[in-house]
């Protein structure tokens, strides 16, 4: 039987865990916050104290957490880190938003341990996580992601394989980047029709009806006219991500005025408090003035 291990059972990662559970996988996890983790056990999972402990058996090993700093010390901290007891051919999959460079690092890291690496962040929040339909952006060695695809498959709609290591990664920070530019600008856009006499119910019904507003879009206009940002994608999350976004596009000959100015909206929002809010709450900076 393979042997899995989820690094990470926040509410992503605990969704992911249930879904190979359900598909009949032994599996481990670790969380930071045992409380979280120790909830999956009635499902059957085993908990481990440490990244450590939690990978010394394991075929496979999923991540997913915050940010580049939870991912290296999940994998890298001196006494807990998962690397020192990954087996020889295992292979280690990041599922987190992490920047490209961290990602790369990492890599190299698994690699010199004498096992694989695959970057496969996931599109897709807690409905699609729980549902078992999420998007695996995948960068790696094709052969490794066969390895691992059954695995994967437990809890995609998708797996696309864009190319070598740190692909996946690139197409994650893009897929965000795009979203967050797309969702900054809605809110902007509600908020100057309502100045001109326009109500925000009345924009979002109209816009919803034109070619102009993306499917995800069409969503958020929702959360945005009723005012509900409960959050599934928080603002925090996206300004980190921009933040990767930012860095990613400074390596190349662009100057990223859109990615700059998307990620000031979202760092806003963030300064006025509305951080642990939706991603729609970015609207409410354009409220406020």
């Amino acid at each position: 039987m393979t042997n899995i291990t989820i690094l990470g059972a926040g509410a992503m990662g605990s969704r992911m865990a249930i879904n190979l559970l359900e598909a009949g996988y032994a599996v481990t996890v670790f969380n930071r916050t045992q409380k979280r983790a120790l909830a999956l056990q009635q499902g059957g999972a085993l908990v481990s104290a440490s990244p450590i402990e939690a990978v010394k058996d394991a075929d496979i090993i999923l991540s997913m957490v915050r940010d580049d700093e939870a991912s290296s010390a999940i994998w890298l901290d001196q006494k807990t880190g998962a690397l020192s007891e990954l087996q020889k051919n295992a292979i280690a999959i990041e599922c987190s938003t992490l920047s490209l460079d961290w990602c790369l690092q990492l890599a190299a890291h698994v690699k010199n341990a004498g096992a694989y690496f695959l970057d496969a962040p996931v599109i897709g929040s807690r409905p699609q996580a729980e549902a078992g339909q999420l998007i695996h952006l995948v960068g790696g060695d094709a052969p490794v992601l066969e390895r691992a695809r059954n695995v994967l498959d437990a809890g995609a709609a998708a797996i696309h394989h864009l190319g070598p290591v740190g692909s996946g990664m690139s197409m994650k920070l893009a897929a965000n980047g795009i979203f967050g530019m797309q969702v900054a600008a809605l809110g902007e856009i509600l908020c100057m029709l309502e100045q001109a006499g326009i109500s925000r119910k009345s924009a979002i019904d109209i816009l919803n009806e034109l070619p102009v507003t993306s499917p995800v879009l069409k969503g958020i206009g929702s959360l945005m006219s009723t005012d509900n940002h409960t959050p599934l994608f928080p603002v925090d999350l996206v300004e980190k991500d921009f933040a990767y976004v930012q860095r990613l596009a400074e390596n190349t000959p662009l100057d990223p005025l859109m990615i700059t100015a998307a990620r000031k909206s979202y760092q806003t929002a963030k300064n006025k408090g509305f951080g642990a809010e939706n991603i729609s709450a970015v609207i409410r900076i354009f409220d406020d003035g």
